[in-house]
């Protein structure tokens, strides 16, 4: 793998990263590769957001409610099939390609920055 184009800082600061707390989620049968639908809190100011994360292999949808998780959330809503996706979730790829994904090491206020 290789590392991607370099970019100035304030490309960097383009790119809104917030954390949030997954309130539900649902099954998403009309997905090509197995997926789920998550809601996700992100605070009174953003409020709910829902994405479609390809996670089936680490998490269930009873693990999920009530972790926190960090999504971009500036980018344009994107249609994937069905369901319209409002953020993009975060994650890294283990040994075998499977997402996990990327969390808070301890409670953070729904919203917060990435900085």
């Amino acid at each position: 793998m290789s590392i991607a184009e370099e970019i100035t800082f304030d490309d960097f600061l383009k790119v809104d990263i917030r954390v949030g707390t997954v309130v539900d989620v649902q099954d998403f049968p009309e997905a090509r590769k197995p997926a789920l639908k998550l809601f996700i809190d992100f605070g009174k100011k953003l409020g709910i957001k829902k994405t479609s994360a390809q996670i089936t292999d680490h998490y269930s949808k009873d693990t999920l409610i009530g972790q926190q998780v960090c999504a971009v959330v500036n980018f344009p809503p994107r249609q994937i099939g069905p369901f319209m996706s409002e953020v993009l979730t975060l994650g890294f790829s283990d040994k075998e390609g499977k997402i996990i994904l990327a969390q808070p090491q301890a409670p953070v206020e729904n919203g917060e920055k990435l900085h």
